[in-house]
C-alpha cells in the first residue's frame, strides 16, 4: 500500500482550495487583466465535490476568485489597483462569485453556504470555536460551506497568501484529514520551471513528497510570477507547514486537470504530498502558533531559553532582555534568543509598558513593585509554544 492510499483510509472530511487561476476563463486566450469568472471550470467543480459528498466525505470549499470576478464586473484593466479598488472589486465579486457556485451546486441538489472570515474572527478564541460550530451545523444538514476571507472591509487580508493560509486554518479548525490545493500547476519542482537556463541539461524535477518544509524548500518555493493570483507555491508551502504540525496531510495539485480530483481519490501518485506522519500538536497551541498574529517580541537570555527549550518551564521577568512593540494583556508574542533566532510564541501576562518595568527583575521585586497587578510568570508554560 503507497503512503496516499494509506492517508485516503483515513480520510473522512477533506478541504478543498480553489485558487483564481483555477477557475478563471484565462485559459481560453485572453490576458490576466481581461480575465473572469469561468462557469465551465465552477460546474465542474460543483461536480467534483458532488461526486466525493456521494462517497461519504465532508467537504469544505475555500475559493478565491471574488476579486479576480469584480475586476471583470467593474473594468478594471490596469495592473495594480488600490486597496479601496481591492475592496470594490471584492464587494461586488463576492455575490457573483457566490451565485455561481449557488446555482452550479443547486443543479446537483446540494445548498451552499457562504461563510467570510477574517483574522480578527480566528484570533478570537471564542470567536475561532463559534466558527467551527457553525461550519459543523452546515455539514450535518448537506450543506457545502464555502469560506473566503472578508475582503471588502478587511484591509490587512488583502495580500500574499491570504487563501492559501485560510484553506489551512479552516483545515485545522475543522479536523480535517486532507486539504487539497488546487493550483495551476502540477506541484512543488525542485527549481522554478519558468526559468530557462541554457547551461542546465537536467529536466526539472516534480516533488512527490515533502516531508519537512526547511528552508531549502521554501526557498524552491519561490514566488508567484502570476498577476491574476495574490499567492504563489511559497504561500502554499507555508499553508502545508500549518497543517502539517497539526498532522493534515496536503495535496498540492493542478486544478486544470480535470481528472485530479478523481486520480486523487484513486490513490494516485499527483501533484506533491506534503506529509510528515507526525502527530497533531494540541489544538489549543497549535492556535496560538499558527493563527494568532504576534502582537510584539520578547528577547530572552540563554537561562531563560535553556529553562523554556530543555526543561519545559515559564518565561519569568527574570529572563527578559528587550521588549518590543505595544501590546496588551493576552496578545501573542514572539520569543527571541540573543542571536535574534525564534524559539516559540506565547500568550503575555502584562502589557508592553510593564514589561519595560520589570524586564530583567527578580521574582520578589516584581511582586513587590507590580502588587496586585502581579503574575509570577510572563507567560506560562500553558500558553506557551516551543520551537
Amino acid at each position: 500500500m503507497t503512503i496516499r492510499e494509506d492517508i485516503l483510509k483515513d480520510v473522512k472530511r477533506v478541504v478543498i482550495k480553489v485558487g483564481s487561476s483555477v477557475i478563471s476563463n484565462r485559459q481560453k486566450g485572453r490576458s490576466s487583466l481581461e480575465c473572469g469568472l469561468s462557469r465551465d471550470w465552477v460546474w465542474h467543480y460543483a461536480r467534483e465535490i458532488k461526486n466525493i459528498r456521494d462517497r461519504g466525505y465532508d467537504v469544505v470549499l475555500v475559493s478565491s476568485g471574488a476579486i479576480m470576478a469584480g475586476r471583470e464586473r467593474l473594468q478594471f484593466s490596469q495592473i495594480n489597483l488600490t486597496i479601496p479598488e481591492k475592496q470594490a472589486c471584492a464587494a461586488i465579486g463576492q455575490s457573483f462569485l457566490m451565485r455561481a457556485y449557488e446555482k452550479a451546486f443547486e443543479k446537483k441538489g446540494l445548498m451552499v453556504a457562504q461563510i467570510l472570515l477574517s483574522h480578527d474572527d480566528l484570533g478570537n478564541r471564542r470567536r475561532y470555536l463559534n466558527a467551527r460550530h457553525t461550519i459543523e451545523a452546515l455539514l450535518e444538514k448537506g450543506v457545502v460551506p464555502i469560506i473566503n476571507e472578508n475582503d471588502s472591509v478587511t484591509v490587512e487580508e488583502i495580500k500574499i497568501g491570504d487563501n492559501d493560509s485560510l484553506s489551512a486554518t479552516v483545515a485545522c479548525l475543522m479536523d480535517a484529514q486532507l486539504l487539497i490545493i488546487l493550483s495551476d500547476v502540477d506541484g512543488l519542482y525542485d527549481r522554478d520551471p519558468s526559468r530557462k537556463n541554457k547551461t542546465e541539461t537536467k529536466k526539472v524535477q516534480l516533488i512527490s513528497h515533502v516531508s519537512k518544509v526547511d528552508e531549502d524548500i521554501e526557498r524552491i518555493a519561490g514566488k508567484s510570477k502570476n498577476r491574476l493570483t495574490v499567492g504563489g507555491m511559497v504561500t502554499k508551502v507555508w499553508a502545508a507547514k500549518k497543517t502539517m504540525s497539526f498532522g493534515i496531510p496536503t495535496l498540492v495539485v493542478n486544478g486544470l486537470d480535470e481528472k485530479v480530483i478523481e486520480n486523487i481519490f484513486a490513490g494516485k501518485e499527483v501533484g506533491t504530498l506534503f506529509w510528515s506522519g507526525k502527530e497533531k500538536i494540541r489544538d489549543r497551541k497549535h492556535w496560538i502558533t499558527h493563527t494568532l498574529k504576534p502582537a510584539g517580541t520578547l528577547t530572552i537570555d540563554e537561562g531563560a531559553r535553556k529553562a523554556l527549550v530543555e526543561k519545559g518551564k515559564s518565561l519569568l521577568p527574570a529572563g527578559l532582555i528587550k521588549v518590543k512593540g505595544n501590546f496588551e494583556f493576552g496578545n501573542a508574542l514572539t520569543l527571541l534568543d540573543e542571536s535574534g533566532k525564534e524559539v516559540g510564541r506565547g500568550l503575555v501576562n502584562y502589557n508592553s509598558r510593564d514589561l519595560e518595568r520589570i524586564k530583567g527583575m527578580r521574582t520578589p521585586a516584581v511582586r513587590s513593585l507590580m502588587q496586585e497587578s502581579f503574575y509570577e510568570e510572563v507567560i506560562h508554560r500553558d500558553d506557551l509554544v516551543v520551537f
